[in-house]
């Protein structure tokens, strides 16, 4: 038995430290957004005309808008508005995602070339214009935002699911399984399910930042969230109105802020990853 040697074992060692480290310091700054706006308290993010039009100082880290209303406030309860819709819609998405796959490698040709046929439709109307439709007709609002993203980010886990079982059906104890009799939910809840759980989990954790994406890009369009509910997309696309004033940092500081998000969900999705799969890690 080859021995690895041990300058390398400490070498992964020490990128595995760092991946978690990476993992932890993301999830603790999310969780902090989270919770800060969660319990926040309206008149912190409320108007106030005697501070209106203020730019960024130590007072106001983000400035102020033209109603006095406090942008680091505003931005930090229009991150949580976003996580929690993102969370929300990824953890049901990537469910669908990981049932349609399972049963399309698992129920036959016929039902394969249905799912297909399905997952052809959806990637094949333009994204945005799909989740603002979806949005419209179940009413706006969180809701809509909520179910458009449902309805059309489950297609691509779906497929590598779909990929992963049509494999596995290949492997010898599976083939084994099925000849003693075991039905086709028995293969995919025991053998199926659990091969295919690390691939679902980097899945669910990537689609976080496409969640929040799509929830800022609709809500700025007029078609997601209501004015008077404070979230990203509302904060940019008034702020739209006021860039020729001067006021700079109405868009540019909420932008920053939505993009530290993303970037943060991004680093947890691809560090996951690495932990999951030792092999891309030490590549």
């Amino acid at each position: 038995m080859q021995k690895i040697p041990v300058e390398k074992k400490k070498g992964l060692g020490n990128r595995r430290i760092r991946t978690i480290t990476i993992v932890v310091a993301a999830v603790a700054v999310l969780a902090i957004i989270s919770i800060w706006g969660l319990v926040m308290s309206p008149d912190a993010y409320g108007t106030h005309f005697s501070d209106k039009n203020q730019a960024p100082s130590l007072q106001h880290i983000f400035g102020t808008d033209w109603m006095g209303r406090d942008m680091f406030m505003r931005t930090v309860k229009g991150l949580a508005t976003s996580i929690y819709i993102g969370l929300a819609a990824s953890i049901v998405s990537s469910g669908m995602a990981l049932l349609l796959g399972i049963i399309a490698g698992t129920m036959g040709k016929k039902v394969s070339t249905l799912f297909n046929w399905f997952v052809d439709l959806f990637m094949g109307v333009p994204h945005l214009v799909l989740l603002v439709l979806i949005s419209v007709l179940v009413g706006k609002g969180a809701k809509g935002v909520a179910i458009g993203v449902i309805v059309t980010h489950w297609c691509s886990l779906a497929r590598i699911i779909q990929a992963e079982v049509f494999s596995l059906r290949t492997s010898q104890y599976i083939q084994a399984s099925a000849r003693m009799g075991k039905s086709k939910w028995y293969l995919a809840k025991k053998h199926m399910i659990p091969h295919v759980l690390p691939q679902f989990i980097v899945g669910l954790i990537l689609l976080f930042p496409h969640a929040i994406m799509h929830e800022a890009s609709i809500t700025f369009l007029g078609f997601g969230l209501p004015p008077e509910q404070p979230a990203i997309g509302v904060i940019l696309s008034e702020a739209m109105n006021y860039l020729t004033t001067g006021m700079w940092w109405l868009a540019v500081m909420p932008g920053l802020s939505l993009l530290l998000v993303v970037i943060l969900f991004e680093a947890i999705g691809n560090n996951v990853r690495l932990l999951i799969d030792p092999f891309s890690a030490q590549e």
